[in-house]
């Protein structure tokens, strides 16, 4: 079971984890609606590196992002969830639109984001290159998206 765990704890954590030898993977996102494409996409995410950390947009960082209405379920929720998956080792909260800054200081061996995005296009591209951290692009599962299942809810097909 992982654990939630704040930012300087998780930067001290890192560097001891990083003087053992062990790896690093970091991901990012709002898993707000924990569904089938969120699980294996962080096991997959896990299949990295020793440990896995989830660096999880706070409340503030979904409304930002998504808009009003969202998140669904609030960040504690979200994150103890997320904690009670077994590839999950570390959740990390944020309150930036964007991880950059915090990957910045985790300096992960390896990062992972969907294959919605290419190296050009990844918005923590050149903390990625700066620190020397391997990007891996995870394939979605078709049609498993949390945006699928609101809209499923909200027109009660």
């Amino acid at each position: 079971m992982g654990q939630i765990i704040g930012r300087k704890s998780i930067r001290d954590f890192v560097q001891k984890l990083h003087e053992a030898g062990k790896t690093i993977v970091a991901t990012n996102g709002c898993f707000d609606i924990l569904h089938v494409g969120h699980v294996r996409y962080l096991q997959k995410t896990k299949s990295f590196a020793d440990y896995s950390i989830v660096l999880l947009n706070s409340d503030k960082s979904v409304k930002s992002i998504k808009g009003e209405g969202r998140p669904i379920n609030n960040e504690s929720d979200r994150a103890e969830i997320l904690t009670a998956l077994s590839c999950v080792d570390f959740v990390v909260l944020f309150d930036e639109d964007s991880p950059a800054e915090l990957l910045d200081e985790i300096k992960p061996d390896v990062y992972t984001k969907g294959a919605d995005y290419t190296m050009d296009t990844l918005p923590e591209r050149d903390i990625m290159i700066k620190n020397n951290t391997k990007v891996e692009f995870i394939d979605f599962v078709q049609g498993k998206s949390t945006t699928n299942i609101i809209d499923k809810i909200n027109n009660k097909e």
